[in-house]
């Protein structure tokens, strides 16, 4: 038995389910690790959830009821054993603005909407971001270096929604009073063919420039080494260069940050819901702090 574990872990398939699998375990600490601090936080600020409760100021027999009905009666060691239970099933109780629903149903409904706009931002980040990094790397200190380069720094120098409003502005409103109405992008209405044109745009500009940048700087590092040069000096083509020496070692940095990318999308797209109106996880979390 040992023997066949020994071997398992030699295979590169047994290196990488270990890897998968202390990461996994990593994120146990560190999920309870943001636990703790989000309870600690909620309970060290001032008030409580019931004050000014839909504008006026509850009697001070019914804060009490609701305390006990809710548990904040007890010691916060209680509250905190209570809260992660509710936590690890999923229960994160109902919603305060939408009667009768609970939060977790709340999540669901809005989740197939954030992970559609992260999933096509994704898939418009990797080819767009790559392309225009291995282009300019190949082409270093020219006008399309330049161009490539300049786009990137413009779009990672503005927020999500300062270029969302521009995209609306010019793409909804200008777009449908220059074509008398025929041509234009939808700024909200979600469920039309091209409502997710804009905010998909819009989401993955910032992604795409970082990933540019990174793949011009890997690349120009791949460029310079000896096995580049060689192939060079033998006559072959630069597609085949490109595509079979120079990619398969210069996206190994980009790959490792791709993870992390996605993961942005998917829940950081807070701000690009809202412009838009997209009913997803995104826009409940602003609804629900403004609640």
């Amino acid at each position: 038995m040992a023997t066949s574990v020994a071997a398992f872990r030699g295979t590169r398939a047994g290196a990488l389910t270990i890897f998968v699998g202390r990461r996994i375990l990593w994120m146990i600490p560190v999920v309870f690790f943001v636990i703790v601090i989000t309870f600690a936080l909620m309970h060290l600020a001032p008030g409580s959830p019931w004050d000014r409760t839909g504008g006026r100021q509850l009697a001070p027999s019914v804060v009490h009821n609701l305390d006990v009905k809710y548990g904040l009666d007890k010691p916060p060691v209680y509250q905190f054993g209570l809260y992660v239970w509710n936590v690890v099933h999923f229960d994160f109780g109902l919603s305060y603005q939408y009667e009768g629903k609970s939060v977790t149903a709340l999540i669901l409904e809005g989740w197939p909407y954030t992970a559609t706009l992260g999933t096509l931002a994704f898939l418009l980040i990797v080819p767009v971001g790559v392309g225009l990094g291995v282009i300019a790397a190949l082409r270093q200190n020219t006008k399309v270096d330049y161009a490539t380069m300049g786009f990137a720094t413009v779009a990672a120098s503005f927020p999500n929604f300062v270029i969302g409003a521009m995209m609306v502005v010019v793409f909804s409103v200008l777009m449908y009073q220059w074509t008398g109405g025929t041509f234009f992008l939808p700024a909200s209405n979600f469920g039309l063919d091209d409502h997710l044109v804009l905010p998909v745009i819009t989401l993955a500009l910032l992604p795409i420039a970082y990933t540019a940048r990174l793949t011009r700087a890997s690349t120009l590092e791949t460029l310079r080494q000896d096995f580049v040069r060689t192939a060079w000096a033998k006559g072959l083509s630069e597609r085949l260069i490109v595509i079979k020496h120079i990619l398969k070692n210069s996206l190994i940095p980009v790959v490792t940050t791709l993870g992390p990318t996605f993961a942005f999308l998917v829940t950081g797209s807070v701000i690009v819901e809202q412009v838009f109106n997209i009913p997803g996880i995104g826009r409940a979390f602003v609804t629900a702090v403004e609640s």
